[in-house]
């Protein structure tokens, strides 16, 4: 999964071209125009990284930065027209990751967003520790599910059974494996679990659980967790 960026500026020319090149840098990206409505869209899409202007009206970059870093530890790029040490030593006081001088080029930034995220999860390791199934993200330090970026309530079955499928990176696992990975040895025969569980996992990350397209069952074998890669010898049912 590409990692999602927030773009906060008030110069709508500069958001506009800013978030295409970016785009094209293989990043997501999501953009606000002020304080107010960055602040509704880190919540509701939990971007990796903002990118933030300093000078905007009302709620300008610093009180942002302050306000986002209430609610989560967002790494955050300052954008400003300021040269001064003192203004860069106010940003890194507020726990601001860099700091970028306008004019400034697209590719600049581009890299130092890359920088910054390879840092986090160097500083973070259990942001490494995911795995990243299309719209799906398995957080295994947390034994947490995402779907589209929000959390899915499951069992601690359902989530062990989601968890083996995700480990095989796209390919098909055998109903009795995954029976002796989730349930264990002495239960290695018995199948039926795994196909009520199969079922309940789908009324959870499926959008239309009748016609699976991401627990997809593989014909007198077992199951996959579509990555979203090509399968062509794997049929869908």
């Amino acid at each position: 999964m590409h990692p999602k960026i927030m773009l906060v500026d008030d110069d709508s020319t500069l958001l506009k071209f800013l978030a295409e090149f970016l785009s094209e840098q293989s990043f997501q990206v999501v953009t606000a125009s002020n304080g107010q409505d960055a602040l509704r869209l880190a919540y509701h899409e939990q971007p990796n990284l903002a990118v933030l202007d300093v000078m905007m009206p009302g709620m300008d970059g610093w009180e942002l930065c302050s306000r986002l870093h209430e609610m989560t530890d967002l790494p955050i790029i300052l954008l400003t027209g300021k040269t001064s040490e003192a203004d860069k030593l106010r940003g890194f006081r507020l726990g601001v990751d860099d700091y970028i001088t306008k004019p400034f080029s697209f590719a600049e930034l581009a890299a130092r967003i890359q920088a910054v995220l390879n840092r986090v999860r160097l500083r973070n390791p259990a942001e490494v520790n995911t795995i990243p199934c299309g719209d799906l993200t398995i957080d295994l330090a947390k034994h947490e599910v995402r779907l589209a970026g929000k959390v899915l309530e499951l069992t601690p079955t359902e989530y062990h059974l989601l968890e083996v499928l995700a480990r095989s990176q796209g390919k098909a696992v055998a109903e009795t494996d995954l029976t002796r990975e989730v349930w264990g040895s002495l239960h290695s025969e018995e199948t039926n679990a795994v196909r009520r569980y199969i079922w309940l996992l789908r009324q959870k990350i499926e959008k239309d659980p009748a016609n699976p397209q991401m627990i997809v069952t593989v014909r007198g074998f077992g199951y996959r967790l579509d990555t979203g890669e090509a399968n062509s010898d794997q049929e869908k049912l």
